[in-house]
C-alpha cells in the first residue's frame, strides 16, 4: 500500500518537512517513490504539487492526517492558505478598547446622518416659506379685488 506522508528534515528542534509518497512498508526516512513537495511548520511555508496529490490520492494512496489538512488547505500553485491570518490574537482589554472605537464610530456616523436630515428639512422649510407667504398675498389680492 502506498501512503502520502512526511519525510522529516532539518536540526534539532527545527524542522523542515517534505511531502513524499512512499510505501508503507519504507521507514520514515526511507526511499520515497515521489517527492511532491515541502512544509515548514515554523513559517507556515508550503510548496506543493497538488496536482500530482490529488493524481496519487485517485490512484489509492492513502494520507496522513497533517498531509491531508495540508492538501485541503493549499491553493492550486501549492502556497499554503492561512485562515484567520488576517486577525491576530489580541488581549481582552485590546478587544473591548477596538469593540469601544467602532462603537464610537457608529455613533459618529449616526449622528452626522441626523444632522444631514436636519439640514435637509430647514432647507425644505426655508423653501415653503415664500411659496406660503406668496400664497397668502395672492389670497388677499383676490379678496380685495372681489370687493
Amino acid at each position: 500500500m502506498v501512503k502520502i506522508r512526511l519525510k522529516r528534515l532539518g536540526s534539532k528542534k527545527n524542522p523542515i518537512y517534505r511531502v513524499i509518497v512512499i510505501d508503507v512498508r519504507e521507514k520514515r526516512e526511507g526511499r520515497p517513490i515521489e517527492e511532491l513537495g515541502f512544509y515548514n511548520p515554523r513559517q507556515k511555508e508550503l510548496k506543493l504539487n497538488k496536482e500530482k496529490a490529488l493524481e496519487w490520492i485517485k490512484k489509492g494512496a492513502k494520507t496522513s492526517d497533517r498531509v491531508n489538512y495540508l492538501i485541503n488547505n493549499c491553493d492550486d500553485e501549492g502556497n499554503l492558505v492561512r485562515k484567520g491570518a488576517e486577525e491576530k490574537k489580541i488581549s481582552k482589554k485590546a478587544k473591548a478598547k477596538l469593540e469601544e472605537e467602532v462603537k464610537a464610530k457608529e455613533e459618529a456616523k449616526a449622528k452626522a446622518k441626523e444632522e444631514a436630515k436636519a439640514k435637509e428639512e430647514a432647507a425644505v422649510v426655508k423653501e415653503e416659506e415664500p411659496k406660503a407667504e406668496a400664497e397668502v398675498e395672492t389670497k388677499e389680492e383676490e379678496v380685495k379685488t372681489e370687493a
